[in-house]
């Protein structure tokens, strides 16, 4: 089959999902989920399937990378992420038919809710495009789907407050993301002469490249994508949007944003990355950005008391150890030892994706059946349910950075990098942010396992069901097994 059949699934999953929200009628509607959540399982199987055509001479192979594993990699993290959220949002449906439904009398109890089903699917076909574009043309319009599907889930919930402003917040501020991003993408044809990233990397690394103008394409692009992937100071619309979005969508933002955005930072900085009388500059604003992000992320999480904002803050932490990691590219003349930025970026994803969706998940459990969302309200879980305060131990680990964990060898990884470039001050502030994260991490796990609960609390069990917990408990393996043997994550990309 060929590889681009797999985005053609995935819209055609979306459109039938749409078909059957419209024109069948169904008595819970959550079968449509389970519907999309089938379909990505099978187009998640067919991925180790897939052909690359033996001639890429059309026009089609302009647009989109043949012979890439790195690109089948990351349609593999835009799948299981969109399969997780779908999850999510099964356990989330309560939440969303109260705020979203129609009161007319003739309505159906959950009208709106088979978009909110759907509009993932057109998410991760955006997602996947993206993975295997390689022309300026291509890049945008795939991010541009993914963007506008991310702005109408984010104010989902048209009777909360909380979810409008964060959808507004997020229009406004990607707009003006977007319009940086077109302006950069229009000096950099006008320097290259093409669009082609092969072509855009062969006139930058030319010895009569005009290094100002490229430059200034470098700095408007950088504006655009750090604004993707919460790097400080772009960063400010993440505790709002996070706080506000559906915990589905909010999971969804913090792993798919993220893995898109740098994505295509990774795809269209190499170009810069390897000409040399770029990449000094280069890496100068980028780890500049990754000390701005690293300070701001770790110092503003300490404080939060919402749970969601902690992880948004934390989010805004993670983007800058992934930005540290791009600031320590060796120069083109170079020769560098071991392990690349792009494969610690890689491996990092893949492991934020295990650690963040697991805690997500638990989020979204708790949240279905208790009305608060801040940290005091994981006082004492592990009374009421000792397998969701597992589950979340775990996360919190990995996201700390505990060793034996996917998050250890990550946060070792993007370290390693520093020390072999010679980024003594990168490496300082990042262990600096390392270990506050195990301060506003681990304080998750002892108001769990240490604290009491309110008095005004419940008592009653949380209950979670077989295919969630089996779900959680596979994630936790996976967390366990990246951080033992990494090579298991990094095998599916080298």
């Amino acid at each position: 089959m060929p590889v681009y059949f797999l985005e053609i699934i995935v819209v055609a999953l979306g459109l039938v999902m749409l078909m059957i929200d419209a024109f069948v009628k169904l008595e819970d509607k959550r079968s449509i989920a389970w519907l999309g959540m089938i379909g990505l399982a099978v187009v998640f199987g067919l991925l180790f399937a897939v052909k690359w055509p033996e001639s890429t001479d059309g026009v089609f192979w302009q647009f989109y990378e043949s012979g890439d594993s790195f690109s089948l990699y990351f349609k593999g993290i835009a799948i299981v992420a969109t399969f997780l959220v779908l999850l999510m949002a099964t356990i989330y449906t309560p939440i969303v038919v109260a705020q979203t439904a129609r009161p007319e009398k003739d309505a159906h109890p959950q009208s709106g809710l088979g978009e909110f089903f759907a509009l993932p699917m057109f998410a991760c076909a955006g997602l996947m495009w993206m993975a295997s574009a390689n022309n300026l043309v291509s890049i945008f319009v795939s991010l541009e789907t993914v963007t506008i599907s991310f702005y109408i889930m984010v104010a989902y919930l048209r009777r909360n407050v909380g979810s409008l402003e964060a959808g507004v917040k997020y229009l406004i501020l990607g707009a003006l993301s977007t319009a940086f991003l077109v302006y950069g993408f229009a000096w950099l044809f006008g320097i290259t002469g093409t669009m082609q990233l092969d072509g855009i990397k062969e006139a930058l690394t030319s010895s009569d490249v005009n290094v100002t103008a490229a430059l200034f394409a470098f700095a408007l692009i950088l504006v655009s994508l750090a604004f993707k992937v919460g790097g400080a100071p772009f960063h400010f619309w993440i505790p709002d949007v996070y706080q506000g979005a559906p915990t589905p969508i909010t999971a969804f933002l913090s792993v798919g944003s993220k893995a898109a955005g740098f994505l295509v930072l990774l795809r269209l900085i190499s170009p810069f990355l390897a000409s040399d009388a770029l990449v000094g500059k280069v890496t100068v604003v980028l780890g500049a950005i990754a000390f701005l992000t690293l300070l701001i992320g770790n110092l503003a999480a300490l404080p939060q008391k919402n749970f969601k904002r902690l992880l948004a803050y934390s989010s805004v932490a993670h983007a800058g150890f992934l930005l540290m990691a791009l600031a320590c590219t060796p120069r083109a003349s170079e020769t560098a030892a071991g392990t690349s930025p792009a494969q610690v970026i890689a491996f990092y994803l893949g492991a934020y994706l295990l650690m963040t969706l697991l805690a997500f998940l638990v989020v979204t459990v708790i949240r279905s059946q208790m009305v608060s969302e801040e940290v005091d309200a994981f006082r004492g879980l592990a009374k009421r349910s000792p397998f969701l305060s597992l589950a979340l131990l775990f996360a919190m680990a990995s996201l700390a950075g505990i060793p034996l964990t996917a998050g250890f060898v990550g946060k070792f990884l993007v370290f390693k990098l520093a020390i072999e470039q010679e980024q003594w001050f990168l490496l300082v502030v990042g262990l600096i942010g390392a270990a506050a994260g195990f301060y506003y991490y681990l304080k998750i796990a002892a108001s769990m396992y240490l604290a009491t609960p309110a008095k005004d609390a419940s008592t009653e069990p949380l209950q979670a069901t077989m295919l969630t917990k089996t779900i959680m408990v596979i994630l936790m393996v996976a967390i366990i097994v990246a951080g033992i043997a990494p090579n298991v994550i990094m095998g599916l990309f080298s």
